[in-house]
């Protein structure tokens, strides 16, 4: 199984990638997390935002490969505890098919995703910067990998 982060933006800081990649790379193969930057729309004084993002959204959407679980991350997704999902984790590699998390740009996700997504994870009630999303991923997934594996790396 893999687990596909699509994420709007590219050219994150330094500290981003640095960060994402220390996760991710902590990963197995048979939990292999991979990035896809999905590019931005252009904003500028006079954008029409609501367009930027659906066609963002239509990027997302086009990038998700074919048969896998679609989550949406989205601020009015349901919050998961670090064991519930390590449970919902469990599920995706005893199923086999892969997962496509879905990350919006700095103006959110389109309507489009939240409506097409299986299920919709919020990570907090904060808002948080989509460049941080990357990390705080990368860093869940390890998490409850470890969970899983009875791994030190989780200490509840």
């Amino acid at each position: 199984m893999k687990i596909h982060l699509l994420a709007v933006g590219v050219r994150m800081p330094e500290w981003v990638e640095k960060g994402y990649a220390e996760y991710a790379g902590r990963l197995p193969r048979e939990c292999a997390l991979r990035l896809l930057e999905i590019p931005p729309g252009r904003r500028g004084a006079h954008a029409d935002v609501a367009r930027i993002v659906q066609a963002e959204g239509e990027r997302l959407l086009a990038a998700v490969p074919a048969g896998s679980r679609l989550i949406a991350l989205d601020e009015r997704g349901q919050e998961w505890s670090t064991m519930e999902l390590a449970g919902r984790l469990s599920g995706w590699l005893g199923e086999g098919r892969d997962v496509s998390l879905l990350v919006g740009g700095p103006d959110g996700l389109d309507a489009d995703c939240r409506a097409r997504a299986d299920a919709l994870w919020s990570l907090s009630r904060l808002t948080l910067p989509h460049p941080l999303v990357r990390v705080v991923v990368a860093e869940q997934i390890y998490r409850a990998w470890s969970v899983l594996h009875n791994h030190p790396y989780h200490r509840a």
